[in-house]
């Protein structure tokens, strides 16, 4: 019988192989009779405290293990989790926790003097992740629970995980997922990566992105073990691979190049490793190939998007084995009964073959809503849903050919640095607050590393002095680092057109000369 919730996962394997191994983390190695016990804990004492159906309960933390168990947990409440990107600054923090209007929040050690700066006043129950800290830790919080727990009943369209995007106004927006959803995710992964109860998931990635979470979810759906990595090191992940037996992995291009960077590299071990999944922005031929040369596995892109659960299109191990340097540069085919349409932005007429325009996809994965943003939800569904999942604008911009996506630029200014998502808009929004400051654009400029970085131009108020250092000192107290610019451009003014409208693709002009603009 076909799961239909996330829960029924951990059933299954719960049956079927109960002392095997699912999570292993450092030292530290959880058994899915050890998730079920603690869950069940945790879901007593979350019940306890209030915690119920429609809930949402916070998470920042860099622990995978601690974050899976609350997911679930939430999830036998009939409650979501809520994971909250940690590189934020406090007052983002506090929007996000405040816009879910979760009592609970578990944080790590290393993140509560940043929660000390936030106002917080729905959070009613704080705890930490590990012991040590003026805060109980998760597992001391519980303790006294019942190891036993009726999780309520749940349909498969009901909300399962709540991540959050920024948006292009500068405000995150709650990107609810359902257990119908991530569990699509789960199935076309495990089937087109060959992944089941005898393979092992080496995770680096964090859980606040949808592809460290629906990694982590993988494994109830298969039975088969996460190795996590929550403090990504390129030597020590290397390392990790022979000594783990970890058989395949899903990483961000950066991650691939600060590995292929390690003077040893070719030197470990990676002879049960079958396949390196990549995706999150984009990588070079160059680095491509030098990592076909040192792992000697299978290579599968990913594209996708949070509002679909993850992937929307695969380019398979057997395209990068063809050579052909033009399917490399593309985003693959469609996966697991989805579709797309590429539709001209401003008519929404469909285009043909070769020809430029937005990528909508279809497909049983995609978001539920934007939490309590029923305009963005609109939005994001023009023609509304249909029993598919609804044809959803993705804001990328590209063309099929032969079957292939191309994604050549982005409808909206994005910028993706590292596999972040990072909107001009809201940095621009504290930029303009600096006291030198008349006027400002954000873009992206390409980075050997990261895919793009964050470059701002900036025209001076008359008789201001500011230099780039000083004003990146500012932003970076106000902002996410890897939101804040790297570089500052002084200029005399920018190029607008007769509405006055900031002519982005003239900024960028110069430095995307003889680059080809591409997302991931």
């Amino acid at each position: 019988m076909e799961d239909l919730t996330l829960i029924d996962g951990l059933r299954r394997q719960l049956a079927e192989r109960p002392d095997a191994t699912a999570y292993r983390q450092g030292e530290r190695r959880l058994s899915y009779r050890d998730i079920e016990a603690l869950t069940n804990r945790l879901a007593n004492a979350l019940a306890a405290a209030g915690v119920g159906r429609g809930s949402r309960v916070a998470v920042l933390t860099k622990h995978h293990v601690e974050c899976i168990l609350v997911t679930l947990a939430a999830c036998k409440l009939g409650a979501v989790c809520m994971p909250v990107n940690w590189r934020l600054a406090a007052k983002e923090v506090e929007y996000i926790v405040n816009n879910g209007e979760a009592p609970f929040l578990m944080a790590d050690a290393e993140f509560l003097p940043l929660l000390e700066k936030a106002e917080l006043p729905g959070v009613r129950i704080r705890v930490c992740t590990t012991e040590g800290t003026a805060l109980p830790s998760l597992a001391q919080w519980c303790a006294g629970q019942s190891d036993r727990f009726e999780p309520v009943a749940a349909d498969t369209h009901d909300a399962a995980l709540q991540l959050y995007s920024s948006g292009t106004t500068g405000l995150p927006k709650g990107i609810v997922l359902t257990h119908a959803g991530l569990l699509s995710t789960s199935r076309v992964v495990s089937r087109e990566w060959k992944f089941d109860h005898r393979h092992v998931l080496g995770n680096p990635l964090p859980v606040f992105h949808v592809a460290g979470m629906t990694m982590l979810l993988l494994t109830l759906y298969t039975g088969g073990q996460t190795s996590s990595y929550p403090e990504f090191d390129p030597r020590g992940y290397l390392r990790a691979i022979g000594e783990h037996g970890i058989t395949h992995t899903f990483v961000v291009p950066a991650m691939i190049l600060f590995m292929l960077q390690v003077p040893e590299a070719k030197s470990f071990d990676f002879g049960r490793l079958q396949i390196v999944a990549y995706g999150g922005s984009p990588v070079s031929e160059s680095v491509l190939q030098q990592a076909f040369e040192v792992f000697g596995c299978d290579f599968l892109q990913v594209y996708g998007l949070t509002e679909v659960s993850g992937p929307a299109t695969f380019l398979f191990p057997e395209d990068h084995r063809a050579g052909d340097a033009e399917l490399l540069r593309s985003a693959g085919r469609p996966i697991g009964g989805g579709r797309l349409r590429i539709v001209d932005p401003i008519d929404l007429k469909d285009l043909p073959d070769g020809q430029v325009g937005e990528i909508w996809i279809e497909s049983d994965r995609n978001l539920k809503e934007y939490w309590r943003n029923p305009e963005a939800t609109a939005a994001a569904y023009p023609e509304g849903r249909n029993a598919n999942g609804g044809w959803f604008r993705s804001g990328d911009a590209g063309y099929m050919k032969n079957g292939y996506l191309y994604i050549n630029d982005r409808i909206k200014d994005m910028i993706v640095s590292g596999g972040e998502n990072i909107y001009p808009a809201e940095v621009e929004n504290v930029l303009m607050r600096h006291p030198a400051v008349a006027d400002g654009a954000v873009i992206g400029v390409p980075d050997p590393t990261w895919g793009e970085s964050v470059k701002a131009c900036v025209v001076l108020r008359p008789g201001a002095t500011a230099d780039a250092s000083a004003i990146i000192d500012f932003m970076r107290e106000n902002l996410a680092h890897y939101k804040c610019p790297k570089t500052i451009d002084i200029v005399e003014a920018l190029p607008r057109n007769p509405s006055g409208k900031v002519l982005k693709r003239v900024l960028r002009e110069p430095y995307w000369r003889g680059q080809t603009r591409a997302v991931g």
